[in-house]
């Protein structure tokens, strides 16, 4: 029993992180109606930044969090209104899909170029010594990154429903055309949106960077997780994505002891085409909005 709440407290550690990675997907998808796959490749291209301001610098990865987070947001805003917003008028969707590809591969080109294909690791600066809760041991790096997933999803929750521009973000993914004769400036709202997603993004590249190693592929790995936890809450819902990244950190810790480690993605993976099959709309139910 020991063993299995220890699995239980690491999955959820490793929940909060999924969720903070996730948060922003959902949000960029629920609100600008936009599938963003390099959202896996910004968060690398972050890492790297933790792992250069560390290496080259002594900078501890916490204190990159602020300056990550300010700058991605900044490049949410110039990505949204210089590349995705041109596309969104397009008679063709998919156009903006293209789009997200296109910024993927030319990300991982670069960081080829850039640091080559060996896999580097960030100092840990002390985020992987381990606590002793009781009669279970965590990382202080899973006790922040879980920390961190509920302050942002409470955060979020609090600027969406109780502040005026968060009130226009809700109004627009429910109802575009209404929110304009409101008053609300759309093309604001979804750039603040995509930069609001890729901020969450800058926060958890600080988080992730000196827990996990990072090469050009790292994004791959977790945007595609990122994706079976927004289908799993819900598209386009905050709350349903904290919930999902929860689920799916609990599932990759057991599956992973009482499986095989090999066969997590499997678990993962099969659980993602099952939700697509019997509710596409996720558990939660959320088919639109940021609820």
């Amino acid at each position: 029993m020991t063993t299995f709440l220890q699995l239980v407290l690491n999955g959820l550690m490793l929940g909060g992180l999924f969720a903070i990675v996730s948060i922003g997907l959902t949000l960029v998808f629920g609100i600008v109606r936009v599938v963003n796959f390099a959202h896996g490749e910004f968060l690398m291209i972050g890492m790297y930044v933790v792992y250069l301001s560390t290496t080259a610098f002594g900078i501890h990865p916490y204190l990159t969090a602020p300056p990550l987070v300010v700058g991605f947001f900044i490049v949410g805003l110039a990505v949204q209104r210089f590349v995705i917003q041109p596309l969104l008028e397009a008679r063709d969707p998919h156009v903006q899909i293209f789009a997200t590809v296109g910024i993927s591969i030319a990300l991982i080109n670069l960081a080829l170029l850039l640091f080559g294909a060996d896999i580097r690791a960030t100092p840990s600066g002390g985020t992987r010594v381990p606590v002793q809760v009781g009669p279970f041991r965590l990382l202080v790096g899973q006790i922040v990154m879980f920390a961190c997933g509920v302050v942002v999803v409470l955060g979020l929750q609090y600027f969406l429903t109780r502040t005026h521009l968060g009130r226009g973000i809700r109004a627009t993914a429910q109802n575009r055309p209404a929110a304009q004769l409101m008053g609300v400036d759309v093309k604001a709202i979804y750039m603040i949106t995509f930069g609001i997603g890729l901020a969450c993004v800058g926060l958890a590249a600080a988080l992730v960077a000196p827990m996990y190693p990072v090469a050009p592929t790292t994004g791959i790995y977790f945007v595609l997780i990122a994706f079976v936890v927004v289908v799993l809450g819900g598209m386009g819902s905050v709350t349903g994505a904290f919930i999902g990244g929860l689920i799916i950190g609990l599932i990759d810790s057991l599956s992973g002891y009482y499986i095989a480690p090999s066969l997590k993605e499997v678990t993962m993976f099969g659980l993602f085409l099952l939700i697509l099959i019997f509710r596409p709309t996720g558990l939660f139910g959320l088919g639109r909005g940021s609820e």
